[in-house]
């Protein structure tokens, strides 16, 4: 079952009188629960492509479907409900709010998006604490705790609102091997129970070695596709 569709995504940015193409004629699919990898130098459009999927940005032209909707056809408010209910974000400097507690950080989501009783956030946010091994950090700040478990934390805020889409932009970049590889068998658990699809924009070749697909860009363009032949388990 297929839960990205796109098709001749092309994006342009005016940089004074030159017009700059960052992604040129992009098509691929991905199913539900998989893992993906996009790799490619840096300014090959990786970013740029994860905005898009992400619904942070629209493209010049072409076609995006995620679970059967047309992003690119909503209007920004849709765009922001859409993405709100349906992606989460691990971002390589994690992004956790420091004024926040682990607990608090992995429930705003719910406040900001969703109108979910106390009962049922509290339930949520501990269920997946416990889930990727933090639950006993709920109550300190992300500043009292490790790299590691910051970005265990970030899993937990991407999940939280039960979306099947999650967005990671070098996840691993900033954490010692160890945790990256923690971080790394975590996301496969979760992809496995909870029948998530990642989508990383990484050069970790730790993730690249564990992905279901890799797709390498090049100056914008799409050059190859491979099924690295991993069974998927869910």
């Amino acid at each position: 079952m297929e839960l990205i569709v796109a098709e001749n995504i092309n994006k342009s940015y005016q940089s004074g009188e030159v017009s700059v193409k960052a992604l040129k004629d992009i098509s691929f699919k991905i199913e539900v629960a998989s893992l993906v990898s996009f790799i490619g130098p840096s300014g090959s459009g990786k970013t740029t492509l994860l905005n898009l999927i992400g619904c942070l940005d629209k493209p010049t032209s072409g076609a995006l479907k995620i679970a059967d909707t047309d992003v690119f056809g909503l209007d920004r408010r849709k765009a922001a409900s859409f993405r709100g209910k349906n992606i989460g974000f691990i971002f390589q400097d994690f992004n956790l709010i420091p004024v926040l507690t682990v607990y608090e950080n992995v429930e705003y989501p719910l406040l900001m998006v969703q109108d979910v009783p106390v009962a049922d956030r509290n339930k949520r946010v501990m269920t997946l604490l416990d889930a990727v091994g933090v639950a006993d950090q709920k109550d300190k700040y992300p500043d009292q705790i490790s790299g590691g478990q910051k970005q265990r934390v970030s899993i937990a805020r991407a999940l939280v609102t039960k979306t099947k889409l999650v967005l990671a932009d070098e996840p691993t970049a900033n954490l010692d091997h160890e945790s990256a590889y923690m971080v790394i068998n975590l996301m496969k658990k979760m992809k496995d129970d909870l029948g998530t699809t990642f989508i990383f924009s990484t050069h970790d070749q730790k993730i690249v070695g564990e992905v279901e697909t890799i797709y390498t860009l090049e100056d914008g363009a799409l050059t190859s596709r491979e099924d690295t032949g991993r069974v998927k388990d869910v």
